[in-house]
């Protein structure tokens, strides 16, 4: 009898069907996640709608958005909410993805994904040194920025209510947390 646990890799999560669920694979292990609901995509346009010409104007790299695979590795496939990708990153922009850390991701909670958003990608995202993380919590209205130390995240800023905040990696961004949810 076969005890080993099956590790799925790019190969095989390229050829799971399209089927309206969110897949990723953390670590060999597949995961599979219900699709966001209206209130997270509002959030999620809510902040690409303040990130993206910020990005623009001063042309300091690229934001992309979900649907969208982040490869960090042949064994670890994810699929932030929203990444952002410094000029020095670009090149990590492929066919297939980003493959690669990019420079920020950000996850929006949901009820279905708060454990695996808090422990399980935060892990991953400091394991393959994505430099900068953003937990967006539409329940608690705050945004916790977190920075890549050598001991792993610690988190810089927790962003609440209509102050005005710049989250790194942005230094004059006027991020308004109150702006974000519907």
């Amino acid at each position: 009898m076969n005890t080993q646990p099956v590790v799925l890799t790019y190969r095989e999560y390229e050829a799971i069907p399209a089927d309206g669920r969110r897949y990723e694979i953390h670590e060999g292990e597949l995961s599979i996640t219900l699709t966001p609901s209206p209130q997270h995509q509002m959030i999620s346009g809510n902040l690409i709608s303040v990130l993206h010409p910020y990005v623009k104007v001063r042309n300091i790299g690229e934001v992309l958005f979900a649907p969208l695979d982040v490869i960090l590795s042949d064994t670890t496939i994810v699929q932030p909410d929203i990444v952002y990708l410094d000029l020095s990153r670009l090149s990590a922009i492929s066919r297939r993805g980003v493959e690669g850390p990019p420079t920020l991701v950000i996850e929006i909670l949901s009820p279905t994904t708060t454990l695996i958003d808090r422990s399980t990608k935060h892990q991953l995202y400091a394991r393959y040194a994505v430099p900068f993380f953003w937990l967006v919590d539409p329940e608690g209205r705050s945004v916790d920025s977190y920075v890549l130390g050598p001991q792993g995240y610690s988190l810089a800023i927790r962003a609440t209510g209509t102050a005005p905040v710049s989250p790194a990696p942005f230094t004059d961004l006027a991020l308004v947390p109150e702006s974000l949810w519907p």
